[in-house]
């Protein structure tokens, strides 16, 4: 157990990657480069040995640094940093899962996910079943003799439904299978699913971890022995974070205990600011939750706050929802999530353009459907803006 708290923890740990001294320097430096030098073919062997610097795809001290810093918030034993965080999924589903495996998905998922599970993963042999997790008995009974993984966002993109990781986790287990876990809606300031039984957990550091909008990444956390298994595969297909991406998320990362948190209580001032409104039919958020759902928040979130993510439904007409958009002064449209700023999105003609409308409507997603990312504006700017704009529907 460490002696200093997480705050601490977070603005010093990976700044003495093995092999160069880094604790002089202030900030970590940028090694922007290809590869490290060796003067003897006995040098190259001790470093290889070592797990050292020699190519810069294959190991760099800034991906390093980082890594070691994910793996201390979510209490793991490693971690890998990759380019884009659909590439953190993809190479270790495709490491992992052999062809005539099954695997079992929240129906509630991202968009990307599903097409990565349901077209790729498929052609790899390997088949999904999509099933909806707030029914664990449907769970229970999608999972084969051969179902070697269960895969679930924490909560979900973008109906913010929260998933029973520890349930999940125990199924798996049972069936001799894997856990693995998205944690990017929520991060581990709110939950570490390691320590709910989860095995895998998945962050796409572009969002909220690094969350300034400005860079691409993603990590895997798991064990030392599945890191091993999955970083000759991430390495062969080209997939590791460079140098200067690493540095910028570690840099942005540094400060993640002070928005984050911030970010996912002005969501709550919102969420219930949405469902006192007459023209909002519906809205998703941990904090609004009832029953399972509110149980669920209370295990797994404590006091710690759940998500700056929240979605909402209006009602289905794109000219006012277009009015909409464009009376609001501080929250624009971005395809992503997890800024400083507030953003939004429309789940139908994005992150689930690719799924078919049917199934799309049977998990809640409908062209009304508006899927906000909640930044650090003052959250009275924020309402009162949204106040205005939603004049339109009057």
């Amino acid at each position: 157990m460490n002696d200093f708290e997480r705050a601490t923890g977070l603005l010093h740990t990976g700044m003495g990657a093995r092999g160069m001294d880094l604790k002089k320097p202030e900030t970590l430096p940028i090694f922007e480069t290809t590869a490290f030098t060796m003067d003897s073919l006995t040098e190259l062997a001790e470093v290889t040995a070592d797990k050292g610097w020699t190519y810069s795809r294959t190991r760099n001290p800034n991906r390093a640094a980082l890594a070691e810093t994910i793996s201390y918030l979510e209490g793991g034993e490693a971690s890998l940093i990759f380019g884009y965080g659909m590439g953190a999924i993809s190479v270790t589903l495709l490491t992992l899962l052999q062809p005539g495996a099954r695997l079992t998905c929240n129906a509630h998922t991202y968009g990307e996910t599903f097409t990565t599970l349901s077209s790729i993963m498929k052609k790899m042999g390997v088949e999904t079943d999509f099933v909806d997790y707030l029914d664990m008995d449907a769970v229970r009974a999608a999972v084969k003799p051969n179902t070697k993984l269960i895969y679930s966002e924490v909560v979900s993109n973008p109906t913010v439904k929260i998933a029973d990781i520890p349930a999940l986790a125990e199924l798996a287990h049972k069936n001799g299978g894997l856990l693995m876990v998205d944690n990017t809606f929520t991060s581990p300031f709110s939950i570490r699913p390691i320590d709910f039984g989860a095995d895998i957990v998945v962050n796409r550091l572009t969002q909220f971890m690094k969350g300034h909008a400005d860079v691409l990444g993603g990590s895997v956390t798991t064990t030392q022995a599945l890191v091993d298994k999955i970083r000759p595969i991430s390495m062969l297909m080209g997939t590791p974070a460079d140098s200067f991406a690493s540095w910028m998320i570690l840099r942005g990362l540094r400060t993640a205990e002070l928005r984050i948190p911030r970010q996912a209580k002005t969501a709550e001032k919102l969420a219930k600011f949405f469902a006192e409104s007459k023209c909002i039919t519906g809205v998703c958020h941990p904090s609004l939750a009832e029953g399972r759902q509110k149980e669920l928040a209370e295990m797994l979130f404590g006091e710690n706050g759940s998500t700056p993510m929240l979605s909402f439904i209006l009602p289905e007409d794109i000219e006012k929802i277009d009015a909409f958009m464009k009376a609001l002064k501080f929250t624009k449209y971005a395809p992503t999530l997890g800024g400083l700023r507030t953003t939004m999105s429309h789940p139908v003609t994005s992150s689930h353009f690719s799924m078919p409308d049917e199934q799309r409507r049977k998990i809640g997603i409908t062209p009304g459907m508006i899927r906000l990312s909640v930044g650090l504006e003052d959250p009275d700017d924020l309402i009162k803006d949204f106040a205005n704009a939603m004049k339109v529907f009057e």
